[in-house]
């Protein structure tokens, strides 16, 4: 796979995601700042960051290594915006647009885990 990191669409809508969740955690209760919103926002950085540590490694597998690292923590931020949504501290509103937008992201870093684990996988010639 050609390109750099920028290249991607699974990262390009990680970056989107991470600077929603980085808008939205700025209206959390400030005794939150240490808590949820530090935890949801390390979290979500951790996905962009390691899709691009992946591909800047030098096999399929290692990309593959860290584009399941990237998914683990995709779930993370699911888990935490389903907490702060039921904490009152995303509107409905809010909390169905990044739901979706990190659920679109999950999808593609699925998509990618399952093309490179069939590439891996496949018999030498």
């Amino acid at each position: 796979m050609g390109g750099t990191y920028h290249d991607l669409k699974v990262w390009q809508g990680a970056m989107e995601l991470t600077l929603k969740i980085y808008r939205m955690t700025r209206k959390f209760p400030a005794e939150e700042m240490y808590g949820l919103s530090g935890q949801l926002r390390r979290a979500a950085i951790s996905v962009p960051s390691n899709i691009a540590e992946g591909k800047g490694r030098s096999s399929d597998k290692e990309l593959l290594q860290f584009l399941s690292h990237a998914r683990g923590s995709m779930y993370e931020v699911q888990t935490q915006l389903e907490i702060a949504e039921s904490l009152g501290f995303l509107t409905k509103t809010d909390y169905e647009d990044v739901r979706q937008q990190a659920d679109a992201v999950g999808r593609m870093l699925n998509g990618m885990i399952a093309k490179f684990r069939e590439t891996i996988q496949k018999p030498a010639a």
